[in-house]
């Protein structure tokens, strides 16, 4: 069992990112996930600092084993340029990288004026990245034509002693099949037992596999849900719109229909001792060999003493 923090991009600046990582680490917290966004999500959330740059900092401000959580490596960047990326991530980090990877949002993906394809495309890209990456990671001269994807007498110089894991996030029994064929490991938000199970029947046994939930820790609960509300009610939008709608201006429209109610039921908020250890532990019941925890909002530093102090003891108990 790993437990671990979230660093956002979205919400928080870079200088704050790295305060999060000391005070994760201080804490007790095994290990970080940060995302990787070219956009926030909405307008409040107000922050999209580059990851590649924030791992290269965060690799002098902690020693704590670090994942994306999760980069898309098809469409906004070149596989080839994350496998440079990833590699020298691994360098500075000392093997306690992990390139978590995912099928992409639209609403980092569209940028650059490519049209946004359909999850199997999706999934086939995905899957023939990971490939070249992985011949890259060989330290080789590689040359790749493939369906999606050109590289041209390429070779990585800077390369790690161990090439870092690939973890594949998928959301649905098909991609999850899929991941298990070609992912070093799994991650996922869904505290879903039967996802995992999919997974490593289809040839994840044995692997890694890591999730993440949000919490919105404060001593009044009611306060805590109407931030968790301001700053995540996109959390709770149904369906694939997480994956097509292309701006924050989108997201800030759908979330309309988003209550704080709705938020409260979702999600834990508050300082209810035994709602925070049942919301990981959800996680663990479900078999995840790692569950990374996010604190919405400003009440860091409030955070990391709650759990520090109170949550991480209590789930340690197992």
């Amino acid at each position: 069992m790993r437990l671990g923090y979230i660093l956002s991009c979205e919400e928080f600046a870079p200088a704050e990112l790295l305060a999060q990582a000391r005070m994760a680490e201080q804490a007790g917290f095994d290990a970080l996930w940060i995302s990787d966004h070219f956009h926030p999500w909405n307008d409040e959330q107000g922050e999209s600092s580059f990851v590649w740059s924030m791992i290269g900092a965060l690799s002098q401000a902690c020693d704590l084993p670090i994942t994306t959580a999760v980069t898309c490596p098809t469409m906004r960047i070149h596989p080839a340029v994350i496998a440079q990326a990833a590699a020298t991530s691994q360098v500075l980090l000392g093997g306690r990288f992990r390139l978590g990877i995912g099928s992409g949002e639209a609403l980092n993906e569209h940028i650059l004026g490519d049209a946004w394809p359909g999850a199997d495309v999706r999934l086939n890209m995905l899957e023939e990245a990971v490939e070249v990456m992985r011949k890259l990671f060989t330290g080789k001269v590689v040359d790749h034509r493939g369906e999606h994807y050109t590289v041209e007498h390429a070779r990585l110089y800077t390369l790690p002693d161990e090439p870092p894991p690939i973890y594949v996030s998928a959301f649905g029994p098909e991609a999850a099949t899929r991941a298990a064929r070609f992912a070093d490991g799994f991650v996922s938000t869904k505290p879903d037992p039967a996802l995992l199970a999919t997974f490593r029947k289809a040839g994840g046994n044995g692997k890694t596999s890591q999730a993440g939930l949000k919490v919105c820790y404060g001593p009044d609960a009611a306060q805590a849900r109407a931030t968790a509300h301001r700053l995540w009610g996109n959390e709770q939008l149904p369906g694939e719109l997480a994956q097509v709608l292309p701006t924050p201006e989108h997201f800030m429209q759908a979330s309309t229909l988003i209550t704080e109610e709705m938020v409260g039921d979702a999600l834990v908020c508050g300082d209810d001792l035994d709602a925070h250890v049942a919301a990981v532990r959800e996680y663990l019941d479900a078999g995840y060999d790692e569950v990374y925890v996010n604190q919405i909002g400003p009440n860091q530093e409030g955070f990391f003493e709650f759990y520090g102090k109170e949550v991480l003891p209590r789930l340690r108990e197992r």
